[in-house]
């Protein structure tokens, strides 16, 4: 899908008397195969993939695979719950779903290192992460998941916890990042100004990468919506350098041993 994707397992206490070895291979083989198997069938970067087919319009959604019309129908429903600042379609109506795949995959994969028995993990997918538990096994402590400048990609703007009783997901959406499924079609400029990234902590990596794809597209509106509609923490980095951000990112609480 054109990014980096990274599995941390964090080893027990007891690691001498555990195969830590063996389990984080088999974690890191299923979250390997997973993502392989939706980016032959999602991936634009590849020209041999469906969603590359249906792109060129060499092939239509309704002869599409089932997990395609799947993953359409979910992100239609997206577009009607940010009253249309995301959506599934190219303003040329060309069906992308770009910006809702690469949560679907980190979904998948989460629920299949749970499958496995992992109850401690960090899985980052191209600055968007899942956890679960925490970095020190048995412990409150939560995972801290660091928040690019922007203008300096060698710079973090700020680290936010993740896991045990709050959020678990944070995504990132910008233009400093590959931004090619973020359109303004059909929304008033004056939404749609101003934004040069959006970070959103969310309970799960759906409603995170999907709000902060629609905040960019749909600006200061679609920002108000999401944070009255939705238990969201948001981090806004404005044109302008000025910063906007939720209680949650202005003081995040603190961590416990």
């Amino acid at each position: 899908m054109g990014t980096v994707v990274s599995l941390a397992v964090p080893a027990p206490p007891e690691a001498a008397a555990q195969p830590v070895g063996d389990e984080l291979e088999a974690a890191t083989a299923v979250v390997e195969r997973l993502f392989n198997g939706l980016d032959r069938t999602f991936s634009l970067y590849r020209p041999d993939s469906e969603a590359s087919a249906m792109a060129r319009r060499e092939l239509a959604l309704a002869d599409a695979s089932a997990d395609m019309r799947r993953l359409y129908v979910e992100a239609s429903e997206w577009r009607t719950l940010t009253e249309g600042a995301f959506t599934a379609e190219r303003p040329d109506g060309v069906v992308d779903l770009a910006g809702i795949v690469k949560a679907h995959a980190i979904r998948e994969a989460g629920t299949s290192l749970l499958a496995l028995g992992l109850k401690d993990w960090c899985l980052n997918a191209g600055g968007d992460v899942l956890v679960h538990g925490s970095p020190i096994p048995g412990s409150e402590r939560s995972w801290l998941a660091g928040i690019v400048d922007p203008d300096d990609r060698t710079s973090l703007l700020t680290a936010f916890p993740l896991g045990n009783a709050g959020e678990r997901a944070l995504a990132t959406s910008g233009t400093s990042e590959r931004g090619h499924h973020i359109w303004t079609v059909g929304l008033q400029s004056e939404r749609t100004a101003g934004y040069r990234q959006v970070s959103v902590a969310a309970a799960d990596i759906i409603t995170a990468d999907v709000l902060a794809t629609a905040i960019m597209a749909g600006g200061a509106r679609t920002l108000t919506l999401a944070t009255a509609r939705w238990d969201v923490d948001v981090l806004v980095v404005k044109n302008d350098g000025g910063l906007l951000a939720t209680p949650g990112f202005r003081s995040p609480p603190a961590q416990s041993g």
